[in-house]
């Protein structure tokens, strides 16, 4: 097959290129230079870099499109400058790569999307599944739906296009997990706030495995839900850490301090997000690791 991915040095895409090395993969980059340096220890055999989408009037030639790209939302303060680049980012790349969907006369037969859990907003302890109904002004929630909007636009007879709602990737080589890892090891870590909130999360290898099989079953449509089956609290997550890298666990922040630092990003620390995967696991996806305790373990040990 011939996919065009975006977003492919990012940390899904890095590892989900490990599992296509035997397709033909166009990689839009807006550094191809970086994105070759980046890339090169995976010894892709069939892999084209692109900068932009100019060239193209149609795919008619792409099999799949994975669609990840998008500026980082949790590594600055959401200033409405930032919130322009975090919404552009994925907005306006997601709708060319739909149009150009529209324009060709044998697109690719599926378009995969990212999203985020962010788009349900808080929901307390309440169990939330891809039938629930949202209506929110909160910015998180806004920039998805905008982005899902998008990316639906391709959808028709010849295209299924797959939303991934993502929750918390776990993996040593980026995002939270990484950064949270050495003040855990400097017996430095905690709960925010009193921890009630409810966090979900996917080991890395799920993430990416959770890609392939929506790739892979032709039925697959619409929203799913890429998280564990079991989400935890924030101070069950914070004590299991602790306790797989064996260090104590006595510390908590406030939740003043996390919105003094991050303004109103916060929310991604403080909403509680207790979600299922209902869809995917409907179509029969095991996970390899459903239980915080198993995920922490094989990343950490």
């Amino acid at each position: 097959m011939k996919i065009l991915i975006t977003g492919s040095t990012g940390l899904i895409g890095k590892q989900l290129l490990d599992h296509l090395k035997g397709h033909h993969l166009v990689l839009l980059t807006r550094d191809m230079e970086k994105a070759e340096s980046t890339l090169s220890h995976l010894a892709l055999p069939h892999v084209d870099f692109i900068s932009d989408l100019s060239s193209f009037s149609n795919v008619n030639d792409i099999d799949i499109i994975i669609n990840l790209a998008g500026e980082p939302i949790a590594d600055k303060k959401w200033t409405r400058k930032q919130k322009k680049i975090i919404t552009d980012s994925r907005c306006d790349l997601t709708d060319k790569l739909a149009k150009l969907c529209l324009n060709s006369t044998t697109p690719p037969r599926c378009f995969i999307s990212g999203s985020a859990i962010g788009y349900y907003g808080d929901n307390g302890s309440q169990d939330v599944d891809e039938t629930t109904k949202t209506i929110s002004t909160d910015f998180a929630h806004q920039v998805c739906q905008q982005w899902e909007n998008k990316a639906l636009q391709a959808q028709n007879e010849l295209t299924r296009v797959c939303i991934l709602r993502t929750g918390v990737v776990l993996s040593l080589s980026g995002g939270a997990l990484k950064k949270m890892r050495l003040p855990y090891q400097c017996g430095l870590g905690g709960p925010v706030g009193n921890g009630k909130q409810y966090m979900s999360w996917i080991h890395i290898d799920d993430m990416v495995h959770g890609i392939l099989h929506l790739i892979e079953q032709d039925d697959s449509n619409g929203i799913y839900n890429l998280t564990a089956p079991h989400p935890v609290t924030n101070k069950t997550f914070s004590q299991t850490l602790a306790k797989t890298l064996k260090r104590p666990h006595f510390l908590y922040t406030p939740n003043i301090v996390i919105k003094s630092i991050l303004g109103e990003a916060s929310v991604l620390l403080t909403d509680s997000q207790r979600v299922r995967p209902k869809r995917i696991v409907h179509e029969g996806f095991k996970f390899r690791y459903s239980r915080i305790e198993s995920a922490l373990k094989h990343l950490l040990s």
